[in-house]
């Protein structure tokens, strides 16, 4: 799924106004690994955007990648998706938004739904700790590994 330049434009400004606020350097490794994340609907992991970016900056590291991308989390700019076993993959779609995610090859990408969005949580959460967001993530087989399946 491409996201449309203006969109791009708009989280790449909130990235380097966030970034200025919080007197984090805006150096071009940063803001490209933002900008792969950001332009992209496939949530990619750390090893997807640093194959990315190194065709871009042939000298950017993997270690560089993992720890802008961390950073990036902290600065609420991205959201990591995934259970911990799993390779963390990041999403810089910061709107209200579930995934879908293929539980063959990964194959991860966003949907929207109003009912979803306003889901009533059973009392017995709260239980567990303050919320701060819910997100659904549906788990099945894409379409393109339905039909190697077949």
């Amino acid at each position: 799924m491409k996201i449309n330049n203006k969109e791009i434009e708009e989280r790449v400004k909130h990235f380097e106004s966030v970034c200025r606020r919080e007197g984090i350097k805006l150096t071009h490794q940063r803001i490209e690994i933002f900008r792969e994340v950001a332009q992209t609907g496939d949530h990619p992991d750390a090893e997807q955007v640093f194959t990315r970016v190194k065709g871009r900056i042939p000298t950017v590291s993997l270690d560089t990648v993992y720890r802008t991308l961390w950073l990036l989390k902290d600065l609420g700019l991205v959201v990591p998706i995934g259970s911990s076993r799993e390779r963390t993959r990041f999403d810089a779609n910061l709107s209200t938004h579930h995934h879908f995610v293929c539980g063959s090859c990964g194959f991860t990408r966003d949907f929207y739904s109003s009912d979803l969005d306003n889901i009533q949580l059973p009392d017995a959460v709260t239980s567990f700790g303050q919320i701060e967001a819910t997100h659904v993530e549906v788990r099945g087989v894409c379409q393109k590994c339905a039909k190697k399946q077949k």
